[in-house]
């Protein structure tokens, strides 16, 4: 994943760091869990690392918590897609417990804790497929963002700093 997150990363550094970094931090699966650590190896400042990679990663939520449910209606019909469509859904749900018992703070919390799995793209398909409220569901969603965001920062800044030492 890291070299893949490379790769991207220098074929769209010719934009400049800032804008391949706020393209990288959109993208499902990586957003800003690999966007922060490669900022802090790129050398760029630890407050616009977090600022870009927060932003970049919110920007897709509206749009997600809109159009999540009926996109999945439709890659459930498809042939090519159903399969994914199915497995993902089913291991969304298969979390939903502590979303639907918390609601807001379980989803910001489903967001915010940096594990395979979860972030805002996740979240927001979650938030969607439960037919959560768009408002609470946003507002939760950042919130996730943001801790995801502080925990990566203080993990990718203090590893780098740490061996930056040697």
């Amino acid at each position: 994943m890291e070299q893949l997150t490379q790769q991207l990363f220098d074929f769209l550094s010719g934009a400049g760091k800032e804008a391949a970094l706020f393209i990288v931090s959109m993208i499902p699966l990586i957003e800003l869990r690999g966007a922060v650590p490669l900022g802090a190896l790129m050398g760029m400042e630890w407050w616009k690392v977090f600022a870009i990679s927060v932003v970049g990663n919110l920007i897709p939520v509206p749009f997600v918590l809109l159009l999540g449910r009926p996109i999945f209606g439709w890659l459930k019909k498809t042939r090519l897609l159903s399969g994914f469509a199915h497995w993902y859904e089913n291991k969304l749900l298969s979390k939903a417990d502590k979303v639907r018992r918390y609601e807001a703070i379980g989803l910001c919390l489903f967001v915010g804790i940096p594990l395979p799995g979860t972030g805002a793209w996740s979240g927001a398909v979650l938030a969607a497929l439960l037919d959560l409220r768009m408002r609470s569901a946003l507002l939760a969603i950042t919130g996730g963002v943001v801790l995801a965001g502080i925990i990566m920062t203080l993990g990718a800044y203090g590893v780098v700093g740490f061996f930056s030492l040697f």
